[in-house]
């Protein structure tokens, strides 16, 4: 026998970092690990939701209807309270149909939404436009449908749009612009390197697309995953490119948001703002799939937004999120080389740090495999770079996350990482 009966994807599927890093750090106790991106375990809400599972299933029939199968699309109220408070928080910019509960699918956490639009877009050898670097884990989803990536680098106001023309006129002398389905931006505190997309930038982007579409023969459509808005600890908030009054935005943008980051990340409940014809498909990809999102844990979510217990908590772990990157970034002065590039968040869960180039810092180096022999880990910035056939992945940049970690760790962790940046670089 020659064949494994494997479908192509499921020959092409890899096993995802993040599955051998969350390994690691749960079977080594004393590990430090900077690394998960995981939320902080003790400002969890575990007293409110308890309470709020009580007043949902304590209310009679209205109990029994939470623990009963909901609709594909989500629960209506779920929806207008999430189209109301987008449009509030987007300073209600641009006309309410944009904000429309119609246009507004609940989804199984934000990663579900990513993974179904990549199916219902794209083609094995499509591509996808990604920031450079990003995030890691959606590059595993992209790859698994036989996409190809094409990475553009980011500056202090988000994607760079003058590599992003030259990408695209590269696309196009090569024929390959019809490919060209989606561009994906993680637009508020960017996972890895926590920088915030600008507005401008924003319509920027979708004014540059606009010129390519005719060649591409479609839609271009922009993915912007907002995933860690609430998660903001510094400064003012960013409206979302659903507020630009660029033309036919309602056609091309997708909003991608969730529940879990910034109330419990064991409520799996995310949401997406799709254009018409997106929001048809992919909820026939999702009626497939799931046939809709735990009703129970979008009662859940319903009841903390109308008692006011969600917006309580995004201000507390806000506060906690402050606390943490001050104190990760004052250990980071004292004890990481001065050669060393970060810089200090406004929001999110994450330190971007940058070595010099001759410091490799991926999973086959020196390096990483010393920071493990002294007990502490960090995400590789190989990992966040997409296999991109035009250039090198960078190899000696790293993610490090005050999200998980005990505040008393996060001293101690760095104290360790910075202690074996100092044995290499010196």
């Amino acid at each position: 026998m020659t064949s494994n009966g494997l479908s192509r994807l499921g020959q092409r599927i890899q096993a995802p970092p993040i599955s051998w890093l969350m390994k690691m750090a749960l079977g080594r106790p004393q590990l430090i690990s900077l690394a998960a991106g995981f939320t902080d375990n003790e400002t969890l809400p575990v007293e409110e939701t308890r309470a709020i599972l009580e007043e949902v299933l304590g209310a009679g029939s209205n109990g029994q209807a939470a623990l009963q199968y909901g609709t594909t699309l989500g629960d209506s109220e779920l929806r207008e309270l999430t189209a109301k408070e987008l449009h509030e928080r987007d300073g209600a910019a641009n006309e309410a149909s944009v904000y429309s509960p119609e246009r507004l699918l609940i989804t199984n956490g934000s990663q579900q939404l990513l993974y179904m639009l990549s199916e219902a877009l794209c083609d094995p050898g499509d591509i996808v436009i990604v920031e450079d670097p990003t995030y890691f884990v959606f590059l595993g989803a992209l790859q698994s449908h036989g996409t190809e990536i094409r990475g553009v680098a980011l500056d202090t106001e988000g994607i760079d749009l003058e590599q992003m023309r030259s990408v695209l006129d590269q696309l196009a002398n090569d024929g390959l612009l019809p490919r060209v389905k989606m561009v994906v931006l993680v637009s508020y505190y960017q996972n890895p390197t926590g920088i915030t997309t600008s507005l401008e930038r924003k319509a920027g982007l979708l004014r540059l697309l606009r010129e390519y579409e005719p060649s591409a023969g479609h839609p271009i459509y922009v993915v912007e995953d907002a995933v860690y808005r609430d998660l903001c600890f510094a400064g003012g908030d960013t409206p979302s490119a659903l507020a630009l009054s660029v033309p036919e935005v309602s056609e091309r943008v997708i909003y991608v948001g969730t529940y879990s980051k910034p109330f419990a990340t064991g409520i799996r409940v995310g949401y997406g703002v799709l254009p018409e014809l997106l929001m048809t498909v992919v909820g026939r990809i999702k009626g497939n799939q799931d046939f809709g999102t735990a009703n129970l844990l979008q009662q859940a979510m319903v009841q903390a937004i109308r008692t006011g217990r969600y917006a309580s908590h995004v201000t507390r772990i806000r506060q906690r999120y402050a606390e943490k990157a001050e104190t990760m970034c004052r250990a980071i002065r004292e004890h990481f080389p001065s050669e060393i590039e970060w810089r200090h968040p406004r929001g999110g869960l994450y330190v971007w740090a940058r070595l010099p180039e001759a410091v490799p810092t991926g999973l086959d180096s020196e390096l990483f495999q010393a920071a493990l022999d002294d007990d502490v880990l960090y995400v590789p910035g190989e990992l966040c770079y997409a296999e991109d056939p035009t250039r090198a992945k960078p190899n000696h940049e790293m993610r490090l996350s005050f999200g998980a970690v005990p505040q008393e760790q996060i001293q101690a962790g760095i104290e360790r990482l910075g202690n074996v940046l100092r044995r290499f670089m010196d």
